[in-house]
C-alpha cells in the first residue's frame, strides 16, 4: 500500500520547494510530483491521454478533471516507491470529490494526510513577485491565482478536517524549518 500526502498552499508558500527537498532527502521511499509538471509530461508523451491534454492546454483550457485524476494515478502507480507527495491539488471542489471517488476504488493507495502550507497573502505576493519568471509574476496575475486558490479554500479544509486528514504548516518559516515540520508530519 502506498501512502499519499496532499500538499496545498497558496501560490509561493513554498509547497512545491519544500515537497522536493522531502523526496530528495528521502529518496529511497519517498517520491514528489507536481500536478502541473505531470500534465505537461503527459502532454508530451503522445498518448492518448496526452494528446487531450495538449489539445486543452493549447486552447487555453482548463484540463478535465477526470483526466487529471487519471494522470495523478497512472504516477503514483507507476511510481516504486512507498510515500508519494502530490502538491498543488486539489485546487477546486469537483477535484476533490472526484480524486476521493478515485482512491475510494483504488486499494493500493492510502490518503494519509493534506498538509496545507499556510503564508500571509503578502508573503505569498513577495515571493511570487520576487521570482522574475516571466508574466506569471504580475500582481494582478498573482491577485487571479490567489483569488481562485482562496475561493474553494473553505470547502477542502472542511472536506479533509472532517475526515481528520488536514494538518498546517506555517509556511512563513524557514525553508529548513518548514521542512522539519513536514517531515513530522510525514514520517512522524
Amino acid at each position: 500500500m502506498k501512502s499519499l500526502f496532499l500538499i496545498i498552499g497558496a501560490p509561493g508558500s513554498g509547497k512545491s520547494t519544500d515537497a522536493s527537498i522531502i523526496a530528495q532527502k528521502h529518496n529511497d521511499t519517498t517520491i514528489h510530483f507536481s500536478v502541473g509538471e505531470l500534465l505537461r509530461l503527459e502532454a508530451k508523451s503522445e498518448s492518448k491521454l496526452g494528446k487531450i491534454i495538449e489539445e486543452k492546454i493549447n486552447a487555453g483550457m482548463l484540463v478535465p478533471v477526470r483526466i487529471a485524476v487519471e494522470t495523478i494515478i497512472k504516477a503514483v502507480d507507476s511510481s516504486d516507491k512507498k510515500i508519494i507527495l502530490i502538491d498543488g491539488y486539489p485546487r477546486s471542489i469537483e477535484q476533490m470529490q472526484e480524486f476521493e471517488r478515485e482512491l475510494e476504488k483504488d486499494k493500493t493507495i492510502k490518503l494519509k494526510k493534506v498538509i496545507e502550507v499556510q503564508v500571509s497573502q503578502d508573503t505569498a505576493k513577495q515571493r511570487v513577485l520576487g521570482r522574475n519568471r516571466g508574466d506569471d509574476d504580475k500582481e494582478d496575475i498573482f491577485l487571479d491565482r490567489m483569488k481562485i486558490y482562496n475561493e474553494p479554500l473553505k470547502d477542502i479544509r472542511k472536506f479533509y478536517q472532517d475526515k481528520n486528514l488536514l494538518v498546517q504548516v506555517n509556511g512563513e518559516k524557514t525553508v529548513e524549518e518548514v521542512v522539519k515540520d513536514m517531515e513530522d508530519k510525514i514520517y512522524g
